[in-house]
Formats: structure tokens, C-alpha cells, sequence
């Protein structure tokens, strides 16, 4: 008689978090020093109210990243000590970032000691240590109990820094000794949400002194720090246009982590109150080439009211290891995405003319997605968790997190519309007011659902706000939402050079951008970033990651490049030399349209478009 397989029982499950007081204060004390291995060594104090079977977690469910994002291969070394004595631990069979630990008879506190094997090179993941600056997540150097919401669970977390070093973090410090920092007892969601840049070159900067709000800035060297007073005043203004557009702030103060480094691993993640943002060293030094890099702290702080104290309710969970769900991620980011670009324009950040060309550069990259005719933007809110932010080989196609950039030109569309509706006496700023302006000083997280989302809008101008959204976010097929554009007073063209944007944009990047020509991006040495489904690259059989050796036998150059393609207008060849893998070919590109690039043409006298952008100051 055969006899078929059956499932393998399923572990004993781990105990699902309660709203309930954690019996105790968690300690965590973090040495930091060991730069030049890049080691976080943690010692953790953890109450324990009663003998027997207790479980830690590792966090991994993290706000901000919208997935499990949490590097569990880099924990290393645990040791589970009671009164002295080694416990035994072993980790739950199913769910990795769990710890079972069988606590005896008589005790009160376990300790647990641990290394983060942070990163020594960005091939092993994100470089947070460098020789001259750390970014300290504390969910990488902690465990929790679990059984209890994240918010119930009190913790006093240390760190002890290379000698001189300073930092930057929300947390409000409790005592100092020596290079150690002891901070106030918080909450384990606080203290997650709370993380810290340090470095031996640094600059605090006062950007408002009501909240107060400051920018703490790192650096890889001492001279990157020269900042002007004509550079810092538009950092002021992002504050009092934020306030001017939201009526509230949800912080007791606020801190700006700003990185100015190309060793720091990139990053640009919101939290409550603070935000981490690496950028390129010649932020300040170079302050026209860094242009193109300046709406992310708009973004990100933007984010302190809308993803932060508001969230999608499925968004939200009450402790690290439940999943998140991200169906409203067309608001937490595609808003935020929108009022970034607007806030960087009202501010100075960037000039009204780098701004729209910003938004053309979006439009016209959303408006060739191939993507778009098979998949919805609804379903790359699952992006996060599909990819993780993987590299992927066809991105046009395959659609990744798209409801950033093509929720932004929704909701320019949903501001010019509210605008014409009204007379334009109202507009998306009377949303963000009402959405994200209440409970002034709060930061506790207030979640929403759609059906607020479109009460909200029906509050401001009588339309089909639920019809008009979900086809938004179900349709397939077509090109970009450009309704904003078109009612914002512009139309979307193509001429032979960049804007400034675009110019600059390829500047910083070191890349070349002919998606609306030929159908790729390159970098400045020839390997190929992207190529754009069903462009004359694609029908050509290019892919990303190959190299370009030659244009019409000549070495590779990205004016040699450029000026092929504006001469096979002319009836010139554009051939290329491919190096893919091993395998040399030549291509022959079927081409004949010249360089392209998008623009903005006005079409209205009244171009709302501007007055969207202009400052309300």
C-alpha cells in the first residue's frame, strides 16, 4: 500500500501581543566604537515576570521600509545569561526572528549579549559604519518580548561612541559619561522609530526654535560642513511652509539626520521626529550640482504627518513581528511624493523651473511604462514585499512601487481638479489641512481608510471621489494620468535638450537618460542601467547590465552617443559594439526620431501648475 506524505506538524505558535503594561524596563546599552570592523555590540537588561517558556523577537515588520526588512543574518553571537549561569535558547522553527529561552525557577531578569555585523562592504547589504560616521537603527541591536504591544513595552537604550564623536537623535538624553550616552526611557515604538547618525565631523543647525527642529549633518570630511547662510535659509522655509500647508506639527521637536557621504550606504527613511537622509558629499560644496537631490528631506519630513501620524490602517500594526499591509500606499507615499516636489518649489529647494521639470520628467517616464497595460497601479502597493527594492531586469514592465511617482501625478490631477471645481478658492492644501492638521502636538499614529480619504475630498468639491480614484488605481492600459498637467495649464512635449532638471539630474546620477529615444539609460562607462520595454533598445535585444564599447566605430562616449542618435534623423547609422557577458555583437538600432527629452509646454495663460508651486509665505 503507498503511502502518500502529510504535513509536518506546525510549531506551537508564538503568543499574540496584548495591550498590556510589560512587567519592567528593558535595558539596552550599545558599544559602538569598533569602527574599523564595523561591530555594534549590545547588552541587553530583560525583566521577566514569572518562570518558564519566554520568547524574544527580533524587530521585523519596519515602518518606514513597508516590508520585512529586517537583516537578521547580520545578528550574530547570542549569549542568554540568568544570575550568572548560561541559559539555553533555541530559535523557533518556523519564524527565524524568534528566540525560545526556558527561564528557571527564581528569576527576575535575564541578560542578553549580541553583535550587528554591520555591512563591510555594500555587496553583503547597506554600509551603516564608516571610518568617520555611523547610522545607528536601534531595531537592528535589540530584542523584545513577546506578547505585548510595541507601545507597552518601556525601554532605556545607551550607546557609547567613538571619543569627540557627536550625534544627531530624537531621543532626549537622560545623563552623559564620558564618550556614553544614556537617553530617557521610551517606548519600544519610539525608540525603534528614533534612530542616530554620528560622526567626528558634525554641524547642528537650528532651523526653528519654537519646536525646536534642527539639522544634525555628518560628514566624511570637516570641509563638506561649510554651509552658507543663503544655503541653510531654505531648510527654514520647508519648516514654515510646512507649517503654512498642514496647520499643525506632530513632534515635540524635530531632528533633520542628514549624511553628506559616498561611503554611508544611501538612505532615505521617515520617522516621526527625525528623518534619515544620506546624501552626496557636495551637498553644500557644490550646491548647483546638488540641486536634483534636495526635494528628498521635503519628502521625508513631509512624512512626519502623512505616514507617520496618519497611516493607512492596514499599514499599521501594534508590534514588529505582525505583517504590514499596504493598500493605501498611493497616499502615504504618492502624496507625500507630491508634497515634496511642492514643498521643495515653495521653499527654494528647488526653483519653480526645476521643479516642473521634475514632474515632467515623471510624466513622461510614466506616460512609455509598458507596465501599465497589464498591471494596475493598485498592485504595486505589494512592492515592497514582492521585491523588497531588489534591482529588477525590466522595470518598465515588470512596474515597481509605482504608486510613488504615478500616485504623484494623481494627486496634481486631484489639486487642479478641487481648483476648477471651486473657482480656485480651494485646492489639495485645504485636504492637507483638514487630514493632517488636526490633534495639533500629537504623534500618536492616527490610521485611516479610503473611505475617509474620499469623504475628505467630498468635503472640498462635490464629485465621484470613489469612481474616480478606483480607476485610477485599477485601470490598465493607456498612457500617464496627465489630466493635472493639462489643468495645471501645461502639455507634455519633447525637444532635442534636457531641462535643467534633467541635465542636472543626469549630472548627479553619472548617467545618461535616452528612455525617450532610443529606450535606455547609461552610465558615463557604458553599462547599460535600464532599457524600456518595447523601445528601439528592447526590439534591438539590449538588456541592462550590458556594456557599450563603440558608436559608429568609435569608442563609446556619451556625446559620441548623443550625437549618433540626433544623426540617424539625418539617415546617419546607429550602430552599436555590445559587450554582453561574454558574448560581443553589433546592434543596429532602428531609430530615426533624434534625441528626445521631455518639457513642459504652457497651453493657459493662468497656469495653475505655478501657482501650485509658488510660495505661500
Amino acid at each position: 500500500m503507498t503511502m502518500f506524505p502529510k504535513p509536518f506538524a506546525e510549531p506551537v505558535p508564538i503568543v499574540s501581543p496584548q495591550d498590556v503594561p510589560y512587567p519592567g524596563t528593558l535595558r539596552v546599552q550599545v558599544d559602538a566604537t569598533d569602527t574599523d570592523r564595523r561591530i555594534f555590540n549590545a547588552r541587553q537588561t530583560i525583566p521577566v515576570a514569572r518562570a518558564g517558556l519566554t520568547t524574544l523577537l527580533y524587530p521585523k515588520w519596519l515602518p518606514g521600509y513597508h516590508s520585512p526588512e529586517a537583516p537578521i543574518e547580520l545578528f550574530a553571537g547570542l549569549v542568554i545569561t540568568a544570575g550568572g549561569e548560561r541559559l539555553a535558547w533555541r530559535r523557533d522553527p518556523v519564524e527565524v526572528h524568534a528566540f525560545h529561552i526556558d527561564v528557571p525557577d527564581g528569576t527576575d531578569e535575564i541578560e542578553a549579549e549580541f553583535q550587528f555585523l554591520s555591512p563591510t562592504s555594500s555587496a553583503q547589504g547597506r554600509v551603516v559604519v564608516t571610518p568617520a560616521m555611523l547610522n545607528l537603527q536601534w531595531n537592528t541591536v535589540l530584542l523584545y518580548p513577546a506578547g505585548y504591544y510595541s507601545r507597552q513595552i518601556t525601554v532605556e537604550a545607551g550607546v557609547t561612541l567613538p571619543p569627540e564623536w557627536q550625534f544627531g537623535c530624537a531621543l532626549a538624553v537622560a545623563s552623559v559619561s564620558g564618550d556614553t550616552t544614556l537617553f530617557e526611557p521610551v517606548s519600544l515604538d519610539v525608540l525603534v522609530d528614533s534612530p542616530m547618525f554620528a560622526g567626528r565631523h558634525f554641524r547642528r543647525v537650528e532651523l526653528d526654535a519654537r519646536g525646536p527642529v534642527r539639522m544634525n549633518i555628518v560628514a566624511d570630511r570637516a570641509d563638506q560642513l561649510a554651509f552658507t547662510d543663503d544655503q541653510v535659509a531654505p531648510h527654514r522655509a520647508l519648516v514654515a511652509e510646512a507649517d503654512l500647508l498642514f496647520g499643525a506639527r506632530h513632534y515635540d521637536h524635530y531632528d533633520f539626520l542628514l549624511a553628506l557621504s559616498d561611503e554611508l550606504g544611501g538612505i532615505g527613511v521617515e520617522h516621526h521626529r527625525s528623518s534619515e537622509t544620506a546624501t552626496v558629499p557636495n551637498y553644500f560644496t557644490d550646491w548647483e550640482g546638488s540641486a536634483p537631490k534636495r526635494d528628498t528631506i521635503a519628502h521625508e519630513y513631509t512624512h512626519s504627518w502623512n505616514g507617520k501620524f496618519r497611516r493607512g490602517a492596514d499599514s499599521w500594526t501594534p508590534t514588529f513581528e505582525k505583517p504590514i499591509r499596504n493598500s493605501l500606499m498611493w497616499v502615504y507615499e504618492g502624496q507625500t511624493q507630491y508634497w515634496g516636489q511642492v514643498l521643495a518649489a515653495r521653499s527654494g529647494l528647488w526653483t519653480p523651473e526645476m521643479a516642473i521639470g521634475a514632474i515632467a520628467q515623471t510624466a513622461a517616464s510614466y506616460d512609455i511604462r509598458r507596465g501599465r497595460n497589464w498591471r494596475p497601479m493598485s498592485d504595486t502597493t505589494r512592492d515592497p514585499i514582492i521585491a523588497a527594492r531588489a534591482p529588477l531586469p525590466w522595470a518598465s514592465w515588470q512596474r515597481s512601487e509605482d504608486y510613488y511617482s504615478e500616485g504623484q501625478l494623481v494627486w496634481l490631477e486631484i489639486d487642479t481638479m478641487i481648483r476648477e471645481f471651486s473657482d480656485d478658492v480651494r485646492s489639495l492644501d485645504d485636504f492637507a489641512a483638514s487630514f493632517f492638521g488636526m490633534d495639533d502636538g500629537s504623534y500618536v499614529t492616527r490610521p485611516y481608510d479610503f473611505a475617509e480619504v474620499v469623504a475628505t475630498l467630498d468635503e472640498l468639491a462635490a464629485h465621484d471621489w470613489a469612481g474616480f480614484l478606483t480607476e485610477k488605481l485599477e485601470r490598465k492600459g493607456g498612457g500617464a494620468p496627465l489630466g493635472g498637467v493639462e489643468r495645471g495649464g501645461y502639455r507634455l512635449v519633447y525637444r532635442d535638450t534636457p531641462t535643467d532638471y534633467g541635465a542636472r539630474s543626469d549630472a548627479a546620477m553619472g548617467s545618461l537618460n535616452l528612455m525617450f529615444s532610443i529606450g535606455l539609460t547609461v552610465s558615463s562607462d557604458g553599462v547599460l542601467n535600464e532599457v524600456i520595454w518595447g523601445s528601439p533598445a528592447f526590439d534591438a535585444r539590449l538588456v541592462a547590465g550590458a556594456s557599450l564599447l563603440a558608436v559608429n566605430g568609435q569608442d563609446y562616449t556619451p556625446d559620441g552617443l548623443k550625437r549618433a542618435i540626433a544623426g540617424a534623423a539625418d539617415g546617419e547609422p546607429l550602430l552599436l559594439i555590445v559587450k554582453d557577458g561574454k558574448r560581443h555583437r553589433t546592434v543596429d538600432i532602428a531609430y530615426t526620431h533624434g534625441l528626445r527629452y521631455p518639457h513642459f509646454e504652457p497651453i493657459a495663460e493662468v497656469r495653475r501648475l505655478d501657482r501650485i508651486l509658488a510660495p505661500r509665505r
